[in-house]
């Protein structure tokens, strides 16, 4: 299949429009921001970064500039580790917590928010240590059957996926229903409400060199999308590549959902986008991925903040949008062996 639109003419574009997303989202909200304030507040911010500030000026700096910024990274990094767990597993119905991972995330979480004297520092350690426990639990048992790797690879994710969202039912049902529970919801439904610059900080480096580790793998991403048997036919390991590209994924998806909670949808549904602009090769499909969920996550974020005077959380957002989307390219390929 061709396409209109070069790699780089694709990626441009959809930079643009990223850069035109981002303006539109730090703008928006219950403090309306002009793009001329925000390079007033910048400017006074580079020249005197002690000086007194105003309202405003905390909220976009302190506020609205971070959030956004972490709705780039992990909207970015979900759809990217979606397109190489499709990839991996060869089936365009798997989405980033095949393997466990959030519902461990998920499940830590809960229970940082539980204990006594918790903190958001120890809802995250937790959150991502369970997270990456989960992955190791689900490529433990799996090595220990080892039959088919890929399809038992699946079938522990699945078990494990059951077992912590077992764990989070029975925290659900011991928490506190006035204080503890709505808080184990929230972060359930997911949110960037509480994002801080400390969060971006931590984010950015894994977001960037998982993205930059993808495409260098791009081309063995596209030969272990054809089977096992042809990857070792042209001389390659496969088993050695698919325990990096899941552990730098999983790791990647850990550190998303330990800070912003479960955001569904983006790493099931982008994929299939980047891949109808850009074409099945994982050169292209994995910057324009990255784009685009960077994209599609500011956009929700700003929904979610400006439809109602309570904010939504923003998980609710992209699976009332992913799902009517999933749906249409469902039927738009219907007859073109896409599914």
């Amino acid at each position: 299949m061709r396409h209109p639109l070069s790699t780089r003419s694709l990626v441009l574009l959809l930079t643009a429009v990223l850069m035109v997303s981002f303006i539109l989202s730090v703008s928006s909200g219950r403090v309306p921001i002009r793009f001329s304030d925000m390079i007033r507040m910048a400017s006074n911010f580079f020249q005197n970064p002690e000086g007194a500030l105003m309202s405003k000026d905390l909220v976009f700096l302190w506020v609205r500039l971070p959030r956004c910024l972490m709705a780039v990274l992990a909207g970015s990094s979900l759809a990217v580790t979606g397109a190489v767990y499709q990839a991996l597993f060869r089936n365009p119905l798997v989405s980033p917590d095949i393997l466990g991972v959030s519902a461990g995330c998920t499940f830590g979480a809960a229970l940082g928010l539980v204990l006594p004297f918790n903190s958001m520092y120890l809802v995250h350690f937790l959150s991502f240590g369970f997270g990456l426990m989960a992955v190791a639990l689900s490529m433990g048992l799996a090595r220990v059957i080892s039959i088919k790797p890929v399809i038992i690879l699946v079938l522990a994710g699945m078990v494990v996926m059951s077992f912590f969202n077992a764990l989070l039912m029975v925290v659900k049902y011991f928490s506190d229903p006035y204080d503890e529970l709505p808080s184990i919801i929230y972060w359930v439904m997911g949110s960037l409400s509480r994002i801080t610059w400390d969060n971006v900080l931590v984010l950015a480096p894994f977001a960037a060199a998982g993205i930059f580790l993808f495409i260098l793998l791009g081309f063995r991403l596209n030969i272990l999308s054809m089977g096992d048997i042809q990857a070792r036919s042209l001389g390659m390991n496969p088993s050695f590549f698919r325990v990096i590209l899941i552990a730098a994924s999983s790791f990647m998806v850990a550190v998303c959902v330990a800070t912003c909670g479960q955001i569904a949808w983006i790493g099931l549904v982008i994929p299939h986008l980047a891949r109808t602009l850009a074409g099945p090769e994982h050169e292209r499909m994995i910057p324009v991925s990255a784009l685009l969920g960077g994209i599609f996550l500011l956009l929700a974020d700003s929904l979610a903040r400006t439809l109602s005077s309570a904010e939504i959380p923003v998980g609710i957002i992209t699976a009332l949008t992913g799902a009517p989307v999933f749906a249409w390219f469902m039927f738009r390929n219907r007859s073109s062996g896409w599914i």
